[in-house]
Protein backbone atom coordinates (compact mmCIF):
# COMPACT_ATOMS: atom_id res chain seq x y z
CA UNK A 1 0.00 0.00 0.00
CA UNK A 2 1.29 3.62 -0.65
CA UNK A 3 0.62 4.23 3.28
CA UNK A 4 2.80 1.63 4.50
CA UNK A 5 5.68 3.94 4.49
CA UNK A 6 3.24 6.66 6.62
CA UNK A 7 2.88 4.21 9.34
CA UNK A 8 -0.46 2.30 8.30
CA UNK A 9 -0.36 -1.76 7.84
CA UNK A 10 -1.29 -3.02 4.67
CA UNK A 11 -3.97 -5.43 4.87
CA UNK A 12 -3.01 -8.39 1.87
CA UNK A 13 1.46 -8.22 2.13
CA UNK A 14 3.22 -10.36 3.91
CA UNK A 15 2.40 -8.42 7.44
CA UNK A 16 -0.50 -7.55 6.31
CA UNK A 17 -3.44 -6.82 8.69
CA UNK A 18 -5.61 -9.73 6.59
CA UNK A 19 -2.80 -11.70 6.21
CA UNK A 20 -1.90 -11.79 10.02
CA UNK A 21 -5.62 -12.55 10.81
CA UNK A 22 -5.60 -15.49 8.90
CA UNK A 23 -2.59 -16.66 10.52
CA UNK A 24 -4.28 -16.28 13.29
CA UNK A 25 -7.34 -18.08 12.70
CA UNK A 26 -4.89 -20.75 11.63
CA UNK A 27 -3.44 -21.08 15.22
CA UNK A 28 -7.00 -20.62 16.91
CA UNK A 29 -7.75 -24.37 15.42
CA UNK A 30 -4.69 -25.72 16.90
CA UNK A 31 -4.70 -24.00 20.33
CA UNK A 32 -6.76 -23.84 23.16
CA UNK A 33 -7.23 -20.90 25.74
CA UNK A 34 -6.12 -17.64 24.91
CA UNK A 35 -2.62 -18.49 23.56
CA UNK A 36 -3.54 -16.43 19.85
CA UNK A 37 -3.13 -13.11 19.22
CA UNK A 38 -5.48 -10.66 17.90
CA UNK A 39 -3.86 -8.80 14.88
CA UNK A 40 -5.79 -5.81 15.39
CA UNK A 41 -4.88 -5.50 19.00
CA UNK A 42 -0.84 -5.32 17.52
CA UNK A 43 -1.50 -2.57 15.60
CA UNK A 44 -0.67 1.03 17.15
CA UNK A 45 -4.39 2.51 17.95
CA UNK A 46 -3.08 6.23 17.17
CA UNK A 47 -1.49 4.65 13.49
CA UNK A 48 -3.97 6.61 11.51
CA UNK A 49 -4.08 9.93 14.07
CA UNK A 50 0.07 10.38 13.93
CA UNK A 51 0.34 8.90 10.02
CA UNK A 52 1.70 12.05 7.33
CA UNK A 53 1.81 11.51 4.06
CA UNK A 54 4.30 9.54 2.42
CA UNK A 55 6.46 10.94 -0.89
CA UNK A 56 3.86 8.74 -3.15
CA UNK A 57 0.93 11.19 -1.92
CA UNK A 58 3.00 13.94 -2.02
CA UNK A 59 4.33 13.13 -6.04
CA UNK A 60 0.62 12.20 -7.24
CA UNK A 61 -0.26 15.87 -5.67
CA UNK A 62 2.50 17.45 -7.64
CA UNK A 63 1.80 15.46 -10.75
CA UNK A 64 -1.96 16.52 -10.76
CA UNK A 65 -1.21 20.10 -10.05
CA UNK A 66 1.37 19.76 -13.17
CA UNK A 67 -1.94 18.86 -15.00
CA UNK A 68 -0.61 15.20 -15.42
CA UNK A 69 -2.03 13.12 -13.33
CA UNK A 70 -6.39 14.27 -13.70
CA UNK A 71 -7.66 11.89 -11.28
CA UNK A 72 -7.27 9.13 -8.30
CA UNK A 73 -9.31 5.76 -7.04
CA UNK A 74 -8.41 5.42 -3.61
CA UNK A 75 -10.02 2.27 -1.70
CA UNK A 76 -7.81 3.85 1.69
CA UNK A 77 -9.72 5.52 4.28
CA UNK A 78 -6.89 7.04 6.09
CA UNK A 79 -7.08 10.74 4.74
CA UNK A 80 -3.76 10.75 3.65
CA UNK A 81 -4.39 12.09 -0.34
CA UNK A 82 -6.82 15.25 1.07
CA UNK A 83 -4.14 16.01 3.98
CA UNK A 84 -1.29 15.70 1.12
CA UNK A 85 -3.39 18.19 -0.51
CA UNK A 86 -4.78 16.60 -3.32
CA UNK A 87 -8.35 18.31 -3.96
CA UNK A 88 -11.85 16.08 -3.38
CA UNK A 89 -13.12 16.85 -6.68
CA UNK A 90 -10.71 15.17 -8.18
CA UNK A 91 -10.63 11.67 -6.00
CA UNK A 92 -12.95 8.89 -5.75
CA UNK A 93 -13.00 7.75 -1.87
CA UNK A 94 -14.30 4.31 -2.31
CA UNK A 95 -14.50 3.05 0.63
CA UNK A 96 -15.02 6.51 2.50
CA UNK A 97 -12.62 8.58 4.84
CA UNK A 98 -12.19 8.08 8.35
CA UNK A 99 -12.03 11.80 9.07
CA UNK A 100 -14.79 12.76 6.36
CA UNK A 101 -18.64 13.50 7.61
CA UNK A 102 -21.40 13.65 5.24
CA UNK A 103 -24.62 15.52 5.42
CA UNK A 104 -27.67 13.01 4.99
CA UNK A 105 -29.87 15.65 3.50
CA UNK A 106 -27.64 18.16 0.69
CA UNK A 107 -24.60 16.27 0.45
CA UNK A 108 -22.14 18.28 2.21
CA UNK A 109 -18.69 17.02 3.84
CA UNK A 110 -16.47 17.80 5.86
CA UNK A 111 -12.85 17.08 6.82
CA UNK A 112 -11.14 17.22 9.73
CA UNK A 113 -8.47 16.38 12.24
CA UNK A 114 -9.55 13.29 14.21
CA UNK A 115 -11.45 9.95 13.34
CA UNK A 116 -15.15 10.67 13.28
CA UNK A 117 -15.66 7.66 14.62
CA UNK A 118 -18.17 4.94 13.31
CA UNK A 119 -18.46 2.83 10.24
CA UNK A 120 -21.62 2.68 8.00
CA UNK A 121 -22.69 5.82 7.34
CA UNK A 122 -23.87 6.26 11.12
CA UNK A 123 -24.56 9.30 12.72
CA UNK A 124 -21.77 11.09 13.79
CA UNK A 125 -24.01 13.48 16.42
CA UNK A 126 -22.87 16.52 14.58
CA UNK A 127 -25.14 18.02 12.65
CA UNK A 128 -24.35 19.99 8.94
CA UNK A 129 -23.53 23.92 9.12
CA UNK A 130 -24.78 24.30 5.80
CA UNK A 131 -28.88 23.09 6.27
CA UNK A 132 -28.61 21.51 9.36
CA UNK A 133 -28.92 18.10 8.20
CA UNK A 134 -27.69 15.00 10.21
CA UNK A 135 -23.79 14.14 9.58
CA UNK A 136 -22.47 10.80 9.04
CA UNK A 137 -19.27 8.72 8.68
CA UNK A 138 -18.46 7.85 5.20
CA UNK A 139 -16.49 4.49 5.83
CA UNK A 140 -17.87 1.27 4.53
CA UNK A 141 -18.45 -1.89 6.17
CA UNK A 142 -19.61 -5.07 4.50
CA UNK A 143 -23.44 -4.13 3.89
CA UNK A 144 -22.48 -0.47 2.96
CA UNK A 145 -23.03 -0.16 -1.01
CA UNK A 146 -20.05 1.85 -2.48
CA UNK A 147 -20.96 5.49 -2.80
CA UNK A 148 -22.70 6.45 -6.23
CA UNK A 149 -21.32 9.75 -7.05
CA UNK A 150 -17.75 8.34 -6.51
CA UNK A 151 -18.11 5.22 -8.06
CA UNK A 152 -19.36 6.28 -11.62
CA UNK A 153 -16.59 9.16 -11.61
CA UNK A 154 -14.08 6.26 -10.97
CA UNK A 155 -15.66 4.45 -13.72
CA UNK A 156 -15.93 7.33 -16.40
CA UNK A 157 -12.29 8.43 -16.13
CA UNK A 158 -11.02 4.93 -16.31
CA UNK A 159 -12.57 4.64 -19.37
CA UNK A 160 -11.32 8.27 -20.69
CA UNK A 161 -7.59 7.69 -19.31
CA UNK A 162 -4.42 7.09 -21.34
CA UNK A 163 -2.87 5.19 -18.81
CA UNK A 164 -3.39 4.05 -15.59
CA UNK A 165 -1.01 3.32 -12.73
CA UNK A 166 -2.38 0.85 -10.13
CA UNK A 167 0.14 1.46 -7.01
CA UNK A 168 0.69 -0.59 -4.32
CA UNK A 169 -2.69 -2.31 -4.23
CA UNK A 170 -3.88 -6.20 -4.59
CA UNK A 171 -6.74 -5.99 -7.14
CA UNK A 172 -8.22 -8.21 -5.42
CA UNK A 173 -12.02 -6.39 -3.70
CA UNK A 174 -14.05 -6.29 -7.06
CA UNK A 175 -15.65 -4.37 -8.49
CA UNK A 176 -13.01 -1.59 -8.11
CA UNK A 177 -10.02 -4.35 -9.19
CA UNK A 178 -11.42 -4.85 -12.43
CA UNK A 179 -11.30 -0.54 -13.31
CA UNK A 180 -7.53 -1.00 -14.83
CA UNK A 181 -9.51 -3.28 -17.90
CA UNK A 182 -11.44 -0.31 -18.64
CA UNK A 183 -8.58 1.56 -19.96
CA UNK A 184 -6.25 1.19 -23.00
CA UNK A 185 -3.01 1.08 -20.73
CA UNK A 186 -2.17 0.43 -17.08
CA UNK A 187 0.78 -0.07 -14.93
CA UNK A 188 0.81 -2.22 -11.68
CA UNK A 189 3.18 -0.86 -9.24
CA UNK A 190 3.37 -3.74 -6.28
CA UNK A 191 5.59 -5.95 -4.37
CA UNK A 192 3.39 -9.31 -4.43
CA UNK A 193 1.44 -10.00 -8.06
CA UNK A 194 -2.05 -9.62 -8.67
CA UNK A 195 -4.98 -11.17 -10.78
CA UNK A 196 -4.27 -8.69 -13.62
CA UNK A 197 -0.43 -8.73 -14.30
CA UNK A 198 -0.56 -10.60 -17.46
CA UNK A 199 -3.10 -8.10 -18.25
CA UNK A 200 -0.81 -4.93 -17.51
CA UNK A 201 1.21 -3.32 -19.78
CA UNK A 202 4.12 -3.31 -17.53
CA UNK A 203 4.06 -5.05 -13.86
CA UNK A 204 6.98 -3.43 -11.58
CA UNK A 205 7.54 -5.26 -8.61
CA UNK A 206 9.34 -2.30 -6.38
CA UNK A 207 8.50 -0.38 -3.10
CA UNK A 208 6.25 2.57 -4.66
CA UNK A 209 8.04 5.63 -3.05
CA UNK A 210 10.94 4.40 -5.06
CA UNK A 211 9.13 3.78 -8.15
CA UNK A 212 7.48 7.48 -8.02
CA UNK A 213 10.86 9.17 -6.95
CA UNK A 214 12.47 7.88 -9.89
CA UNK A 215 9.39 9.25 -11.87
CA UNK A 216 9.22 12.51 -11.11
CA UNK A 217 13.37 12.90 -11.61
CA UNK A 218 12.95 11.83 -15.14
CA UNK A 219 9.80 13.88 -15.57
CA UNK A 220 12.22 16.88 -14.39
CA UNK A 221 9.60 18.44 -12.20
Amino acid sequence: GISTSSGIPDFRGPNGVWTKEKEAERKKLDLKGDNTVDPYKQMDPLCFEKAKPSPTHDILTQLHKDGILKFLVSQNVDGLHLRSGYPREAISELHGNLYTEKCEDCAKEFFGEHDVGGMGARPTGNNCTACGGVLRDTVLDWDTPLPEKDFESAQTHCEKSDLILCLGTSLRIVPVADMPLLASKFVVVNLQATPLDDDATLVIRAKVDNVMKSLIQNLNL
